[in-house]
């Protein structure tokens, strides 16, 4: 079955982080985790303050990747995502900080403090992952595709479709209880509630 942009917008849609990868001016990689809120025309919407290497990164070289999904149990989905970012204003910047706002109401509160950055990133290339089903899915959208259409994006098919292979190509591992943070470090032992 095709991955349409919209197929792609509601995968987005489910995710609020990722992380967020530039480069500095000398050439040093850094990532961060992001919060972002994702549009119709698949451009990611994310805050930041002047002080970070982030935002310096982006001065010097508009250039970003993403990697968004793959961290829920069970879920082996993923979108990487490049693209290039900019800093909108005026009335489309209110347009994507409502977006945004939906989707991370604590932003507002970060718009009103000094130094706060807002990125739109407008997408060159994306690609959907998905080890959920066998075989494998993975579909790959470049910049003609993500201009096209929707119902031109149909069209696209798998660049890489692992039909020779049975299982995901993680190894096998017993994957442990995940620790909880929340959860009290005496849960469990006798004679204490």
């Amino acid at each position: 079955m095709p991955i349409t942009k919209a197929d792609l917008f509601d995968f987005l849609r489910l995710h609020r982080y990722a992380v967020q990868a530039s480069h500095s001016p000398d050439g040093a990689p850094q990532a961060a985790l992001v919060g972002f809120a994702a549009n119709r025309n698949l451009q990611l919407i994310f805050d930041s303050f002047d002080s970070t290497r982030k935002v310096a990164n982006l001065r010097h070289s508009p250039r970003v990747a993403f990697v968004i999904g793959g961290y829920a149990t069970g879920d082996e989905r993923t979108v990487q995502y490049e693209g290039v970012v900019d800093t909108p204003d005026g009335a489309e910047l209110e347009t994507l900080k409502r977006d945004y706002f939906a989707v991370h109401p604590d932003g507002l509160r970060r718009s009103r403090l000094a130094g706060i950055t807002y990125f739109r990133v407008n997408p060159v290339w994306i690609r959907y992952t998905n080890f959920n089903v066998k075989p494998p899915q993975i579909v790959e959208f470049d910049s003609a595709a993500l201009q096209s259409p929707d119902e031109h994006a149909g069209a696209v098919v798998p660049v890489r479709p692992y039909n020779a292979l049975d299982e995901p190509w993680q190894p096998e591992v017993e994957r442990g209880r995940v620790f909880n943070s929340f959860e009290s470090p005496q849960k469990g032992t006798p004679g204490r509630g």
